[in-house]
């Protein structure tokens, strides 16, 4: 990953507005920075989320709270606790989808 055209800034996440996010089943709420051509988020997700697409885009993702499981296309599942991680490409041989059994949050960058 190359960061271009992205100034240093600091940020309290809890005032960047959260955008909610209908999934498959529950819901996710981003708290979202983009500055040149990186994305960072906060993700907030709900008890029994299940995104509601597989996604190619590629990511850095920690898990800060909770529990998430990604589920890859090919059927592997990796269920990510706290303090755990992954991080995919930019292309179509890995989508990926994200549910969780509790609430969990995570932070995102792409």
């Amino acid at each position: 990953m190359k960061i271009e055209n992205a100034p240093f800034m600091a940020m309290e996440w809890e005032q960047v507005p959260a955008e909610e996010h209908k999934g498959e089943t529950g819901t996710s709420f981003w708290r979202v920075r983009e500055s040149g051509n990186a994305r960072v988020r906060m993700v907030d997700y709900s008890t029994g989320y299940k995104a509601d697409h597989w996604c190619g885009r590629g990511h850095v993702l920690l898990v800060l709270e909770g529990e998430i499981v990604v589920e890859l296309k090919d059927g592997r599942v990796f269920p990510l606790g706290r303090g755990m991680g992954f991080q995919a490409g930019d292309d179509e041989r890995n989508p990926h989808l994200v549910r969780t059994s509790v609430a969990s949050r995570v932070f995102i960058v792409d």
